[in-house]
């Protein structure tokens, strides 16, 4: 069961490394700090393959917490 929770583990956080590394910049510069702000407030829907790798990045920062914090009382 150990090497299982290590071998999720690893894929987890090659997961969420690449995820994070792939997402697109939030600002543009001057004009996406005056825009960033209205996006901040009423939140930006994210379309296409910038939400995507958003809802991705978060799924495997979840299984990456999970598979850390199992791996913690397997290990016990």
């Amino acid at each position: 069961m150990t090497i299982f929770m290590i071998v999720i583990l690893v894929i987890s956080s090659i997961g969420v490394i690449a995820s994070v590394l792939l997402q697109p910049g939030k600002s543009a510069g001057l004009s996406g700090s005056i825009t960033g702000g209205g996006e901040q407030f009423f939140g930006k829907t994210g379309k296409g393959m910038e939400g995507m790798f958003s809802k991705l990045s978060i799924v495997f920062a979840i299984l990456f917490l999970l598979s850390s914090l199992g791996l913690t009382v397997f290990t016990r």
